[in-house]
């Protein structure tokens, strides 16, 4: 039964009231139907609800009312929230979404203002300093090590007495927060919160180490679990709304099945082509593919991002929400929590490294109640993965067929790309290499087994002029791969810094048949070093042998006989006494004497 937000349990400002209208939600989400009225009856909270279930909400209308409920005006730098995220993508999302209430509050309320603060990792801690003196704020936003940062090392900003009147912590995607290795920042962190305060822990799983957190920051949390149903009242991990596909595809078609789905998908509706999230198993494959689908794909933009981008990642996150059409080829970097409206389709790629990881990654579509799509494409080898997600994640996937694009035109375009521009070249083999790798290391490896890939026909399904060097391809399948017949010195690169390097290596290789890099520069540096010692210590023995070989003739030219060290042998005597002890430890065992019988002849007694 849905509940309207007039008919919640509490009263609900009418400034929370307005901006939900602005919104366009009309009825509450089972989670914030469970979690608003307890947190705001001064209750802890730990709610554990699938992803798209409205979380968000769940605290900040809490946030907002229990900052509201005070009668004494809040002072600029008097923080009564503090809400942790675990990446700066939902940590903006988060702040992103408070706004609105903020600036209803600040127009019907000019007399008692409210501010919040985002405080992110990358960001520069100085500037954050700078607004928590100049503006002060009454909610925090951050991430785990930027808060720690600030408390820790920056007491002369007085934070920690700003805390002092805090209401509510949010602790949001807390498994992940875990996940990510943050439980010791967060400990530091909860010592410096005051204990009379509400606390809301929100996850899409519930797991051993998030009960040890709830015991360390919680008293007596009120747990809540919302799921959804499917149509045989069995529950499942994914929302009602999402429909979940499966595709089957030969490894050596995998470029030619992603441009066909989208191009079928998008040529729906010319017009509202909509967006698509693409995830990859690591993060050479994102490079490269981003590359290749940007020569492609002609009528949707191809956006990047992956976890060693840093600044870049989050201009490119802020790109890819506010367009409203478009491909984002990403890693499970953003499988998690983050909001972006109108994903059409997802797409896996890869199987991703665990069960969990599949739900989180179909949870960027079917937002908020809204209807989407998610297909993970698997290899012939991988169909038994099927039937794992079900058992494993009550989510059942229904097969369908994806038509192919040419496959030999986009090969081809790939391999263009690598014989125009080095870069690329070194892009597809990372790629390749790095999917084979972390294929090898798979969670579900008794599923997906390597020695089971034909790995010939992945490469080709990569657009390879050539395999890799690597360890896993000795013994491996490799039939069905054609090398391209190049010479791959010809290969430039396009940015003319990189390719002048080359060169000087290249000549340099010309004239002594060895690459030069850094890691044959120090191997011959350690060679050369042991060498000279070596050779120096070899004449020093020889001159001492010499010396010795001198002196015994000298001595045997004036008679003298060269005298040896004996080793002392052990005697008879030595042998009758080592006999008589051990029988005598003999007869003490068998109580045939006393201990101070033994301690006598043994010679162990004291006068």
């Amino acid at each position: 039964m849905k509940v309207k937000w007039e008919e919640c349990k509490f009263k609900i400002s009418k400034i929370c009231l307005n901006t939900i209208a602005k919104f366009g939600f009309k009825t509450m989400t089972p989670v914030q139907a469970a979690c608003i009225p307890l947190l705001l009856s001064n209750k802890d909270v730990a709610a554990e609800a699938v992803t798209g279930s409205g979380k968000t909400l769940a605290f900040i209308i809490p946030a907002m009312e229990l900052l509201m409920r005070r009668e004494e005006k809040w002072k600029p730098l008097e923080v009564g929230v503090v809400v942790i995220s675990p990446t700066r993508e939902l940590a903006s999302q988060i702040y992103e979404v408070l706004t609105p209430f903020l600036e209803t509050h600040n127009k019907m309320k000019p007399n008692h203002k409210l501010q919040a603060l985002l405080l992110l990792g990358g960001n520069s801690v100085e500037a954050d300093i700078a607004l928590l003196r100049d503006k002060g704020a009454n909610i925090l936003i951050a991430t785990p090590g930027r808060l720690e940062d600030i408390l820790e090392h920056h007491t002369d900003v007085c934070l920690k007495p700003a805390l002092k009147s805090l209401e509510l912590l949010v602790l949001d995607e807390a498994d992940r927060l875990l996940d990510l290795g943050f439980e010791r920042t967060l400990n530091t962190i909860l010592a410096h919160l005051p204990r009379q305060r509400r606390t809301g822990l929100f996850s899409a799983t519930q797991t051993k180490e998030i009960e040890l957190l709830m015991r360390a920051g919680m008293r007596n949390p009120v747990q809540v679990t919302v799921r959804e149903k499917a149509g045989s009242n069995e529950e499942v991990s994914t929302p009602a709304s999402l429909s979940n596909h499966y595709a089957i595809i030969e490894p050596e078609n995998k470029l030619a099945a992603i441009v066909g789905f989208l191009s079928s998908e998008s040529s729906q509706n010319p017009d509202k082509p909509g967006k698509y999230m693409i995830f990859f198993a690591t993060i050479a494959c994102v490079n490269y593919f981003s590359t290749v689908l940007s020569s492609v794909l002609k009528n949707l933009p191809v956006f990047c991002i992956h976890g060693k981008m840093k600044d870049a990642r989050f201009k490119v996150f802020d790109k890819f929400r506010a367009a409203d059409k478009g491909v984002l080829v990403c890693t499970d970097v953003m499988a998690r929590g983050v909001d972006i409206p109108a994903v059409k389709w997802v797409l896996q790629c890869d199987v991703p490294k665990s069960a969990s990881a599949f739900v989180h990654r179909c949870g960027r579509t079917a937002r908020s109640g809204l209807s989407g799509s998610a297909i993970i494409f698997l290899m012939p080898n991988e169909d038994s993965y099927v039937t794992f997600i079900q058992k494993n994640q009550k989510v059942t996937l229904h097969e369908k067929e994806v038509p192919l694009a040419d496959s030999n035109e986009i090969l081809n375009v790939a391999r263009h790309l690598q014989k125009t521009d080095r870069a690329n070249l070194e892009k597809a083999q990372k790629a390749f290499v790095s999917y084979v790798q972390a294929y090898s290391k798979h969670e579900c490896n008794i599923l997906l087994r390597l020695k089971d890939v034909n790995l010939g026909l992945l490469a080709t399904g990569f657009g390879l002029l050539q395999l890799p060097k690597m360890p896993e391809l000795r013994k491996a399948d490799t039939s069905g791969f054609v090398p391209d017949v190049i010479d791959f010195n010809t290969i430039a690169f396009k940015d003319k810094q990189r390719e002048a390097a080359r060169q000087g290596k290249l000549t340099s290789y010309r004239e002594t048949g060895v690459w030069p890099s850094k890691k044959n520069a120090k191997m011959s540096q350690k060679k050369s070093e042991p060498w000279a010692q070596s050779k120096a210590r070899k004449e020093e023995r020889k001159e001492k042998k010499n010396l010795r070989k001198k002196k015994k003739e000298e001595l045997k030219a004036q008679g003298v006989a060269p005298t040896k060290k004996r080793k002392r042998g052990i005697c008879a005597e030595d042998i009758k006494d080592i006999a008589d002890d051990i029988a005598l430890m003999k007869k003490l065992k068998k109580k045939k004497i006393s201990e101070k019988e033994f301690d006598k002849e043994f010679g162990l007694e004291q006068d």
